[in-house]
């Protein structure tokens, strides 16, 4: 990120819940309405958001953490939880699973995944179309 972007809002936090996503990536829309016009963008980070929230309550744990940053043409969605879950060796593998990443890649700016330990950190970018 070369600029400093301002936050949108305060920073969000979310259980692991169904309702609780979806409640957070409809607030993450009306936040990045603020910079994005564009109906098509804001669907793009709307789907996003909801492909991070999943990823974070299927491999992270603890509270979700969101955060909405923007300036006059970008808008930055941070989503961090505490860290990845103990795996489940008796689950099976879902064929369904596993498409997030790849919708943030084709979508996003740019994006980005840091992970330790102690917390995840997924974050993506869009551009705010030129009128």
């Amino acid at each position: 990120m070369t600029a400093a972007m301002d936050p949108i809002g305060d920073p969000l936090l979310v259980a692991g819940d169904r309702r609780a996503g979806q409640a957070a990536r409809r607030t993450v829309r009306d936040r990045a309405a603020k910079v994005v016009t564009a109906e098509e963008t804001l669907d793009d980070v709307e789907l996003m958001t909801a492909e991070a929230i999943a990823n974070a309550v299927l491999h992270g744990s603890g509270l979700i953490r969101i955060t909405v940053r923007g300036d006059d043409r970008r808008v930055r969605v941070e989503v961090r939880d505490e860290g990845p879950a103990p795996r489940d060796t008796s689950a099976g593998h879902r064929i369904d699973h596993g498409r997030g990443l790849a919708v943030i890649d084709a979508l996003a700016a740019e994006w980005g995944l840091e992970q330790s330990p102690e917390e995840t950190h997924l974050w993506f970018t869009v551009e705010a179309p030129g009128p």
